[in-house]
């Protein structure tokens, strides 16, 4: 019964589609039709209705997209659907068009494997699946459509590998395979695609060598392979294909070898030429300008050397040139070349080996001209180890390149003044000249610029106030800074007209007055600096609608006042500094002050109250006022009674005590108003009665303890050993030191104790904020500090926090030298003396050989040396002292760029300056010296390798570690005058650190 039922339920099915009738069609001709229908019935998205003409009251030979042959009436030979927003799969029974010759449903939404039975159509010609999101393999079968000329599944996101035979298919014009997930090497039978003009394999994850065989394909006009992971060699022989157009090898790493001199005979008809982020070396050749067609060259992150070719202008239709990221070496006198290519958009030499000045001819460049990229360019290598940085002035002519849109001089020495004519350029987004040595005032004109959305002149030397026609520059949305310059004068009620702006940074200048009340319209503001000026008045209220803000910081100036209330309400705010001001009154307790590590209020004599953290006295009553006056008048005759008893006792062991008693009066009568005093039975309940479990660090002159105050607050105790012949000069050094420096990258300072212990012997002791993770020595060195817990053993500094810590110690060395009045030598850098805080910001501390240069005497300064250094005596640690110190040379800042320096070398190999290994080099220095640059990776921390995952990283690791080494080489050479000092330091450091993290990839086809 039930094979009965299956037969006839067959039969059924036969009469059924037998007893159809197509309008206009012949029964031989129902299997295209019904391929038709599976294609339209696995098609579930049809946004535009476009297959709503494919019914049966219409034949399927005029539904939208589908053509049929003349001669085999009904037969499908073309189906055309490209940009219609289809969507679904795609139905196998496509296979069964056997008449189809072209398929496109180029840029639509289909999905799923593409079907092989698509290897039935053996008359198909042309074959466009692009941007769609078809998954799955290529099919193996399509080398079965032997009459195919176009293969074109671009932006899908096929799998696996490229089948070699596909080589078989003979008549191929065109292989389009790129932007999907394809693995593995290119088949070597792609070089049997004798007819093969157009070659796309780029976005992929392609691997393995570029085949010789792809030389074969002579009428080859488009070579794509950009964006791979391809390795070796450029054949040679591919530049023999005089047919190229377009050939981009961009984005692979590993490609190595050269780019053949005589490439622009060999390749006449370039248009296009990528070769961008690999390793390719040698010179740029000069036959590049053969190839008078060639509109954009992009040759970026390689290993270039040599000179620029000087007759680029030749190529007249030059758009973009970006040679970034090399090895050049070459000064600027090629740009007179260019002013030949009329259509010139783009100029890019970041980070090269670029000198000299800037030319005049630079005002002939292209009217059309967007973005001039010169940043980050100086000596370096085996030629020097000073940096020397584009130079000279920036001429008054370049305001002629009136479509400039980028402009970027940052990090070099240019000199003079920004010229006015700058103004003329109205189209610049965005604007950074900062980290250079301009001079003179801002110009105004710069307020013509109504397209700026970041302006950055920080660390120069401009003088002046702030232009108020940049003020009303209500483009600027991203980043204003004018940071680090000598500017006077008010902020200009202007600043309300930069409602849109996110950062404003007018630190370490020397502008005055109020703030005005304008300031409140710059609602989305998220980060304002104003420390280190001179602004007065109490913090204006016109703060209160920025809710926005994230970070606050008002310290180092002359404002007064309370603090105001409505900061507890700034939800956003993460970090606010009020320190070194006058301000009074009671601390919030609400909000950003709830958060002792985010707010800083040191240094404001007559505040009180708040949290424990802050360490402020509490806040007295006003009915105690009068109760208070009372008291001051018993407490001062009491105070004189005791004082007259002191004298006395003072004078029986004058001759005993002599030096402690004058310790104890610079202690008290120059601290005590300075810093928070604590007992010594606090200290003693803090750390347990300095239990040698609570040891965190022993030096020359004391110890170090871990101990919670008020059983709260984690704080670190520096207890001095009196017995030791210093001890007390270092407590009156660090103390004075300390009291006249604020910086983030410098070690808080929040009480001293100078008492008696409970045997009546003198104590003295410095209490700072606790750094969770501990000294730099404990990091570089975790085996020799006497633990062997894991967690010791396992510490490591990747290459960026290492980056990180340096650039920290260098910015508060900079600090010191520069931004502190008078300016303060450290005397004594190394790794235990660099603390890490939770988020592993390096702090500079133990100021114990500190030296002030303006309270020094004349005698001890010297004619010669007035101003820049101190004392004859020998300080600091073995290994880090300069060797003129020894000499007799007087204490000075090129000093602590010699300690700073073998502490970045010790960073990097690993080494301390005073290890046996180093013997035969007499010291570090010379150690590294000789190592580079061949064999520098052989003497670097093997910690630092762990990080490459691949060769490009391994790549990148080298090159920062050898740029490190030649920084620290730099600092540490043995003539002080040779020396590199603190800033340039921090520019070269900065780039290094963003020529590691850059990921800036160029779209290179």
């Amino acid at each position: 019964m039930g094979k009965r039922l299956f037969l006839m339920l067959n039969f059924a099915r036969l009469w059924w589609w037998s007893s159809i009738i197509i309008p206009g069609a012949c029964s031989q001709n129902q299997t295209d039709w019904l391929a038709l229908a599976s294609f339209r019935n696995a098609t579930h998205e049809d946004p535009f209705g476009v297959l709503s003409s494919w019914n049966d009251s219409t034949h399927h030979c005029e539904w939208q997209g589908v053509l049929c042959s003349k001669r085999h009436p009904g037969r499908v030979t073309s189906l055309v659907l490209r940009s219609q927003g289809l969507g679904g799969f795609l139905s196998p029974h496509i296979g069964n068009l056997s008449f189809l010759r072209v398929m496109t449903l180029q840029n639509n939404s289909f999905r799923g494997e593409i079907p092989s039975r698509i290897g039935n159509l053996f008359r198909l010609r042309h074959l466009t699946l692009s941007n769609n999101s078809f998954g799955g393999l290529v099919p193996s079968n399509l080398s079965r459509c032997l009459n195919l000329k176009t293969l074109n599944l671009i932006d899908n996101q096929l799998v696996q590998g490229i089948h070699s035979d596909l080589g078989s298919l003979a008549r191929l014009k065109g292989l389009g395979l790129s932007t999907n997930s394809l693995v593995g090497p290119i088949p070597p039978s792609v070089g049997n695609l004798s007819l093969l003009q157009k070659l796309s394999l780029a976005e992929n994850m392609l691997c393995g060598e570029i085949p010789e065989e792809l030389s074969r394909l002579e009428g080859l006009t488009l070579f794509i392979l950009a964006a791979n992971k391809l390795t070796g060699v450029i054949p040679p022989s591919i530049f023999n294909i005089s047919s190229i157009t377009i050939f981009s090898v961009s984005d692979n790493q590993f490609l190595t070898g050269t780019i053949p001199s005589d490439v622009g005979t060999t390749l006449p008809s370039l248009f296009y030429f990528g070769a961008s982020h690999n390793l390719l070396t040698g010179t740029i050749p000069s036959s590049l300008t053969n190839a008078t067609s060639l509109e954009e060259l992009f040759l970026s992150f390689n290993n270039f050397h040599g000179p620029i070719p000087k007759n680029l202008g030749r190529l007249k239709s030059l758009r973009t040139i970006g040679l970034d990221f090399n090895q050049l070496q070459d000064d600027l006198s090629f740009i007179s070349s260019l002013a030949n290519c009329s259509n010139l958009k783009v100029l890019s030499l970041r980070s090269n080996l670029i000198h000299g000045s800037l030319p005049r001819s630079i005002s002939n460049l292209s009217t059309r001209i967007y973005g001039i990229d010169m940043g980050t360019n100086h000596i370096q290598g085996n030629y020097s180890f000073r940096l020397n940085f584009l130079t000279g002035r920036i001429p008054d002519s370049i305001g002629a390149l009136y479509h400039m849109h980028t402009l970027s001089f940052a990090g070099n020495m240019f000199t003079g003044e920004i010229p006015s004519s700058i103004g003329n350029l109205t189209s610049l987004n965005p604007v950074h000249f900062d980290y250079n040595n301009f001079e003179g005032y801002i110009p105004q004109s710069l307020g013509n610029c109504k397209q700026l959305n970041v302006l950055s002149l920080s660390n120069n030397n401009l003088i002046g106030s702030v232009p108020v026609e940049i003020m009303g520059l209500s483009s600027l949305s991203i980043i204003f800074t004018l940071a680090h310059n000598n500017l006077s004068g008010s902020l200009p009620v202007q600043v309300g007209s930069l409602k849109n702006l996110g950062t404003l940074d007018l630190s370490y200048n020397k502008l005055s007055g109020l703030i005005p009340a304008s300031i409140s319209e710059c609602l989305s503001l998220e980060w304002l600096y104003l420390e280190a000026n001179s602004f007065q008045g109490q913090i204006p209220q016109a703060l209160q609608p920025l809710r926005g803000l994230e970070e606050l910081d008002l310290s180092n100036n002359n404002f007064s006042g309370p603090i105001p209330s409505f900061l507890v309400e700034l939800s956003l705010l993460k970090y606010l500094n009020m320190s070194f001001n006058e301000l009074e009154g009671q601390v919030p307790e609400g909000g950003v002050f709830l958060n002792g590590s985010a707010v800083l209020v040191f240094g404001n004599r007559q505040l009180c109250g708040g949290i424990p953290d802050l360490k402020l006295p509490l806040c007295k009553s006003p009915s105690s006022k009068k109760s208070s006056l009372t008291k001051v008048v018993v407490i001062f005759v009491v105070a004189v009674s005791l004082l007259c008893l002191a004298l006395l006792f003072l004078s029986i062991f004058y001759y005993r005590k002599k030096k402690q008693t004058t310790t104890n009066a610079l202690t008290s009568s120059s601290f005590e108003h300075q810093f928070l005093r604590i007992s010594y039975e606090e200290l003693l309940r803090a750390t347990d009665r300095f239990s040698e479990t609570n040891v965190i660090g022993k030096g020359r002159y004391g110890t170090v303890y871990k101990g919670i105050l008020d059983g709260c607050a984690m704080v670190a105790v520096k207890v001095l050993n009196l017995m030791q012949r210093g001890a007390s000069r270092s407590f009156v050094s660090e103390c004075q030191t300390l009291g006249i420096i604020r910086h983030r990258n410098l070690v808080k300072i929040l009480s001293v104790c100078s008492s008696v212990d409970f045997c009546g012997n003198d104590f003295k002791a410095l209490i700072y904020e606790f750094m969770a993770n501990e000294s730099l020595e404990e990091w570089l060195h975790p085996r020799t500090i006497g633990r062997d817990d894991e967690h010791s053993k396992s510490r490591n500094l990747r290459l960026v926090q290492r980056l990180n810590i340096a650039i920290d110690i260098a910015t508060a060395i900079e600090y010191l030298h520069k931004g502190c009045y008078p300016a303060i030598i450290h005397g004594d850098l190394k790794p235990s003396n660099v603390l890490l805080d939770n988020d592993m910001m390096a702090r500079v501390g133990d100021f114990g050989l500190a030296k002030i240069i303006s309270t020094m005497s004349a005698e001890a300064i010297g004619v010669q040396d007035q101003g820049n250094s101190t004392s004859t005596v020998v300080t600091g640690s073995i290994g880090y002292v300069p060797p003129e110190y020894g000499m007799g040379h007087k204490v000075s800042t090129l000093g602590d760029a010699y300690g700073y320096g073998i502490l970045l070398l010790e960073m990097f190999t690993g080494k301390r300056p005073t290890e046996e290994s180093l013997e035969h080099h007499l010291n570090l220095h010379n150690f590294v010296q000789m190592a580079l640059p061949d064999r520098a990776m052989g003497i670097a921390d093997l910690r630092l390798w762990s990080e490459a995952s691949d060769q490009q990283q391994e790549n990148k690791i080298r090159d920062c570690i050898i740029s490190v080494f030649e920084v620290g080489v730099a600092c540490s050479m043995e003539s002080p005058l040779d020396r590199m000092e603190m800033t340039e330091v921090i520019k070269k450091l900065y780039s290094i650190k963003a020529t590691y993290e850059s990921k800036e990839r160029r779209t290179d086809i």
